[in-house]
């Protein structure tokens, strides 16, 4: 296992261009041997059949021969000698069915060592022999032949010289051509896969080219091979969630820098008033007073903001138990009572929802912001209305209704975001961090829900989808 992990590590670290050359080599390789040995196979079996053809004419020569003489032997040598007539580098021996030489062609002695055997009264391609007989190479039949009732054995051989001389020059300039076709495939082979590689070197080349102030540039997928499209569409897809996330960073730099700075500006500029001239105790006192609420405001920024940021890193894991949340907001409109007194407004609960399965303390934090947010805005004399219903049989709402000023529909989609204020992302208002909704919304999602916005003029709705398990 260790090996085969090496192994495949040393193979991961070579360049495609360089493993595509190894797999298109090796396959290229083992088909021209392949084909090599088939050629050969080829050539060889081709010899055979025509070498099994003029063996079986000079069989049906000698047949023939044998069928018009008689028993004189002279005539028998003359007839015989007559059979290969026409034929080169052929030798045949012929005896009589008991062993009894009848004819010996010239230069065939090595037959006289040969024994009959596997006799066949017609020979078959099958039935083809080799003899390495010193060194000569033959090929023959035995064949027993019965002429005019009369039995004879006989032998055929075929010098195989001229067809091993044919083969060896053959073989060497077949491998030597099928040494220049695989050099000349791989080259090219390398040189489609070199240009094949192109478009991703162009395309590497292109992602390399987009620097931080260029996110908003793309990819044309449709200049890129079908196999390069789905990369370049994730790469823009990807590139589109880093820019997004990038504006929101530098937003939100630039947000936090605005929110630290009045706070700080306010402490800095009135311990410089009170340095300048002592001042009495209850002076002094108020300063303390005036530095404790800046700081409060300083620290409660602080510790949203590393809540946002362990949210944005899944560090936050809400608990899960059942909750009755009709209680829970009855509870929070009683604690918020006092302030929306002050500010004559009326808070109303409608509908009913099941328990559901939540964190407690997330949830009464988001509908507290909620509430907090909507009595702000909400104008004295109006009233502010929670309106809960069982959207399907595992989701509920809770619809979050305030009457006011309507919010243009240009800054519905960033009312989320953090330090965003409808009326100036640099407002100096102190009421509030800017961060309340983002918070909200952050819990929400980690609850699996969503949460949405809408405005008209009559009335600015926030609507949370939960689900009850």
């Amino acid at each position: 296992m260790r090996l085969k992990a090496m192994i495949r590590g040393k193979l991961g670290q070579l360049s495609l261009t360089l493993r595509l050359m190894m797999f298109a080599g090796t396959a290229i390789t083992l088909s021209l041997i392949f084909s090599g040995f088939l050629v050969l196979k080829s050539v060889k079996h081709h010899f055979a059949e025509q070498d099994y053809e003029e063996l079986t004419v000079v069989l049906e020569s000698i047949k023939h021969q044998l069928n018009s003489i008689d028993a004189d032997r002279a005539k028998v040598q003359n007839a015989l000698s007559k059979a290969i007539s026409g034929h080169h580098g052929i030798f045949f021996r012929v005896d009589t069915e008991n062993g009894k030489p009848i004819f010996l062609s010239r230069n065939a002695e090595f037959l006289e060592h040969l024994e009959y055997e596997q006799k066949l009264e017609i020979a078959s391609r099958e039935q083809l022999k080799k003899w390495q007989i010193g060194s000569g190479l033959y090929r023959g039949l035995i064949a027993e032949l019965t002429v005019n009732g009369q039995t004879y054995n006989v032998i055929t051989a075929m010098d195989m010289a001229f067809h091993k001389q044919f083969l060896d020059k053959f073989t060497i300039k077949m491998w030597l051509m099928m040494l220049v076709i695989g050099i000349i495939t791989i080259s090219a082979t390398w040189f489609v896969i070199y240009q094949g590689h192109q478009p991703l070197k162009s395309l590497s080349t292109k992602i390399r080219n987009i620097q931080t102030n260029r996110l908003n540039e793309r990819i044309n997928s449709n200049e890129l091979p079908i196999e390069l499209r789905g990369l370049a569409l994730s790469f823009n897809e990807m590139l589109q969630h880093v820019e997004e996330g990038f504006e929101r960073l530098s937003n939100f730099t630039s947000d936090i820098a605005h929110e630290l700075r009045t706070p700080l500006t306010n402490i800095i500029t009135q311990n410089q008033v009170m340095i300048v001239q002592q001042r009495s105790s209850e002076e002094y006192r108020e300063l303390l007073y005036s530095n404790l609420e800046e700081l409060e405001r300083l620290a409660k920024m602080v510790s949203q903001m590393l809540w946002l940021a362990q949210s944005d890193n899944n560090l936050i894991k809400p608990a899960s138990n059942f909750i009755n949340l009709n209680q829970e907001i009855k509870e929070l409109l009683e604690f918020f009572e006092a302030l929306a007194s002050e500010k004559n407004i009326r808070l109303i609960q409608e509908g009913e929802v099941p328990w559901i399965y939540a964190d407690r303390d997330l949830l009464r934090r988001a509908i507290s912001n909620l509430i907090s947010n909507a009595i702000r805005y909400t104008p004295s004399g109006k009233e502010f209305r929670i309106v809960s219903s069982v959207k399907h049989d595992d989701i509920i709402q809770l619809d979050f209704i305030n009457p006011g000023q309507p919010i243009p529909t240009k800054h519905l989609t960033k009312v989320f975001d953090r330090f965003y204020r409808v009326d100036s992302s640099r407002s100096d208002n102190t009421e509030g961090t800017g961060l309340g909704l983002a918070i909200t919304k952050s819990i929400i999602e980690a609850h699996r829900g969503s949460i949405s916005i809408t405005s008209n003029h009559q009335h600015t709705t926030i609507s949370l989808c939960l689900p009850t398990t």
